[in-house]
């Protein structure tokens, strides 16, 4: 998987993390070695660390092992097999392991993801034009999405016009939130 940008970032942390639940340690040699020539140079490089946090759970110890880490440390430790879900060597093994969360929960997840992302997005509108030479497109999906959702068609516009111009034409998502709120206010004038 080619990582260019945060969303494929994500994806290739989400593959890897699924194949074997893993710490933090572990994943981010082999994550630096994904980051390289490829990052589009207008979009800012997220830490490995906030990408974890605001896109995927730890098991911190307390409770049962999250079935994910379960099934990994049971199948690839030869002493970990057979253990029940609260044995104390398996919860030793499983601590600070990072895993893709279950799909019943993904959306809690993601609700944190986006408030997370509008926090952001409101540093972005009070920066000016030289502040915002690298953004992270997530952030401006996200804001821009809710700022059409609530009819701020201003917002689009003056975030727009701080960006650079390659960083809307390379996006079709954000493009398209820019041209519809300029005929919006255009039609509204």
């Amino acid at each position: 998987m080619f990582v260019s940008d945060e969303r494929s970032a994500i994806d290739w942390i989400s593959d890897f993390l699924r194949k074997r639940p893993s710490t933090y340690q572990e994943i981010h040699p082999e994550f630096m070695a994904q980051l390289g020539a490829g990052w589009k140079k207008h979009e800012e490089k997220p830490e490995l660390s906030a990408l974890l946090e605001d896109n995927f759970l730890r098991f911190d110890g307390n409770g049962d092992v999250p079935s994910q880490i379960h099934s990994y440390l049971s199948t690839n430790f030869k002493d970990l097999r057979g253990l029940e879900k609260e044995d104390p060597r398996l919860k030793a093994k499983a601590k600070d392991r990072w895993y893709v969360p279950d799909p019943n929960k993904a959306k809690d997840l993601e609700q944190k993801r986006e408030r997370s992302l509008l926090k952001e997005f409101e540093a972005y509108k009070t920066a000016n034009k030289r502040q915002l030479k690298e953004s992270r497109l997530e952030v401006l999906r996200a804001g821009f999405k809710t700022a059409w959702a609530a009819k701020d068609y201003n917002t689009i516009i003056g975030i727009a016009e701080k960006l650079p111009d390659e960083t809307l034409q390379e996006d079709e998502k954000l493009l398209l939130w820019y041209d519809q709120a300029l005929t919006r206010t255009e039609a509204d004038a």
